[in-house]
């Protein structure tokens, strides 16, 4: 295949989508709940990983054999629930930063529902703040927030050396519902989230032209999900 895309149609897309969840290791119960709980309470729940990315983190986090995870923005707990589920071996210390306070709210919620704060803690206010004060160095870093805090919180992340010698940066939504790649490239996009979702994408390319150029990473860009980075120090 010369292509690293096939051109799936929305409605085969959500096939494909529902074929690979059912062959792949399935999220937990409890996962399953946040998730459904999340879709039932906000208008915006398509911001949450879905339960397949869901699953790929807690393999990720299984085979990296994380001790520290760090993410930046929680939403309603969902990924944080997976990084807590996939450590339980290795008890992995989880930092989490969210500056809105209705996710904190709902973040808190989950938390207390399903016991994780004996490894999460919760860090509220703006992100680039906290990254500043944080110490010691992550086995895996999920960034999930404003997009346009990407490249300032990634470089920021590198130059403190927060990111462990063997450890990977995750990056969610590169693609920005595919605003990123170009403002015509996903016609089913609704009126409502597109002038937000172009102005994500603006972000997202200046961040990857920035991933590119720095000497100090190796990264890769995925066409999975909304478009996921990876990065790693340069060996």
């Amino acid at each position: 295949m010369l292509s690293s895309v096939l051109a799936f149609t929305p409605e085969t897309a959500a096939t494909v989508t529902e074929y690979c969840t059912n062959h792949s290791n399935d999220v937990s119960k409890n996962m399953k709940e946040v998730w459904d709980w999340t879709c039932s309470q906000f208008e915006d729940a398509d911001k949450m990983s879905s339960p397949l990315q869901g699953a790929t983190m807690r393999f990720l986090a299984e085979h990296q054999r994380a001790k520290r995870i760090l993410e930046i923005g929680c939403y309603t707990g969902y990924s944080a629930l997976a990084w807590y589920e996939s450590t339980v071996s290795t008890k992995a210390e989880i930092i989490t930063l969210e500056l809105d306070p209705k996710m904190i709210a709902a973040s808190r919620r989950t938390f207390d529902r399903y016991g994780l704060n004996d490894r999460v803690t919760l860090i509220e206010g703006p992100a680039q703040a906290s990254i500043e004060k944080l110490t010691g160095a992550f086995d895996i870093i999920f960034v999930d927030a404003n997009k346009d805090g990407y490249e300032g919180y990634v470089k920021s992340i590198l130059d403190k050396k927060l990111l462990a010698p063997t450890g990977f940066i995750m990056c969610d939504n590169i693609f920005a519902r595919g605003m990123t790649i170009s403002t015509d490239a996903n016609p089913e996009l609704p009126d409502k989230v597109r002038p937000y979702w172009t102005e994500c994408g603006k972000a997202l390319k200046r961040f990857n032209t920035f991933c590119h150029n720095d000497s100090r990473i190796d990264s890769v860009l995925l066409p999975v999900y909304d478009g996921v980075t990876l990065i790693k120090w340069k060996l």
